[in-house]
């Protein structure tokens, strides 16, 4: 009877120790569980590096770029009152502005293995591995492999595994068409088993595969990294069903960069300069023209540094109409000092707005 008597004092006394400690916890603390299910109003977006992921309002308009002196080396002190953006021609408030180093990649590495390369092929790949092997960081980036010649290859889907890399790009070859004897020659011979592959093995058709790699491979990335195609070719598109328009656009709406790295063989005529400066200028990019092997290793060590010492500048367009619109954009310097420098602003010169009505 006693210990009965004595269980049920005891049970009384944590249970009214229980309840006091219930009633003194914090209000706050309460508020907080049950204000967990209430957003809080937004404030004007901002931007913040946190583990290499930029947070920022989902209706913003982001776009990266990158400032140089004449001499083309890459400036990192620029503040936002340096510069102005405009949409179509008209002035934006700018609502971020940020100095990108750590963001994600999600690169594809685009390998042209058409005729005209057969002799440059092995240093392409050789410099290719090399800049895999120094700028991917297996807990951030991811890169893809794609060859092409008139049709396109996928060697290798995103990833962040160097040796499936490595191995992809030592897959990519040269695969001369049906009756190909070499130096641009095809002897007429045993028909090839498509109708189709004595124009599209050997071809170029850039245009297609950019097309592609932005729509299927980089169009799904993660929508936080830095977005780009390194192209390796002569820029003599020869086939395909795109034009480079198609080509660019593609590009813009997978907010992808194209670096271009001018690789040709004089025997072929070398390489179109102007359609590899084109189409990587509209996309914010550059275009590299390496006359060797030391060149070619500098051309990649230059990207790298680029797409690691970006600024990012989030707006709020003043036109709010979703209508799948293409928008033109233009950041210009404002500070009259990096003017008289003759400073240079790379970026992209426009994008595609959402649809679906007003925000």
């Amino acid at each position: 009877m006693f210990k009965l008597r004595n269980s049920i004092i005891i049970a009384a006394v944590l249970l009214a120790c229980g309840i006091a400690f219930v009633l003194s916890e914090p209000a706050g603390a309460q508020q907080s569980s049950a204000g967990a299910k209430i957003a809080a109003p937004t404030p004007t977006p901002t931007i913040e590096e946190e583990e290499g992921v930029i947070k920022v309002d989902t209706e913003a308009v982001n776009v990266l770029f990158t400032a140089s002196d004449k001499d083309r080396r890459l400036l990192l002190t620029l503040k936002p009152d340096d510069v102005r953006i405009l949409e179509n021609g008209q002035p934006q408030e700018i609502s971020a502005f940020s100095k990108q180093v750590d963001l994600p990649l999600s690169l594809t590495i685009l390998i042209d293995t058409s005729i005209s390369q057969q002799r440059t092929l092995p240093e392409e790949k050789a410099a290719a591995i090399a800049f895999l092997e120094s700028v991917v960081r297996p807990q951030k980036d991811e890169v893809a492999i794609v060859s092409f010649t008139g049709e396109s290859t996928l060697e290798q889907g995103m990833t962040n595994n160097l040796t499936r890399l490595r191995r992809a790009i030592d897959r990519v070859q040269f695969v001369p068409p049906s009756g190909y004897i070499g130096g641009g020659v095809v002897a007429p011979g045993t028909p090839p088993l498509s109708r189709d592959n004595q124009s599209v093995v050997g071809s170029t058709a850039i245009w297609d595969a950019i097309w592609v790699t932005s729509d299927e491979v980089l169009g799904p990335a993660p929508e936080k990294t830095r977005r780009a195609i390194i192209l390796l070719s002569d820029g003599e598109n020869t086939s395909g069903r795109k034009k480079l328009e198609e080509a660019v656009n593609a590009a813009l709406k997978a907010e992808a960069v194209i670096y271009s790295i001018g690789i040709g063989d004089e025997f072929y005529g070398g390489v179109n300069k102007g359609t590899l400066g084109k189409i990587s200028e509209r996309t914010g990019g550059r275009a590299y023209y390496p006359r060797d092997e030391r060149e070619l290793r500098e051309a990649f060590k230059q990207i790298q540094e680029e797409m690691r010492s970006q600024y990012l500048l989030a707006y709020e367009p003043l036109n709010a109409e979703r209508d799948g619109s293409y928008r033109k954009i233009e950041i210009q310097l404002v500070n009259p000092e990096l003017v008289k420098q003759k400073v240079k602003l790379t970026h992209r010169q426009g994008y595609f707005a959402k649809s679906g009505g007003k925000k």
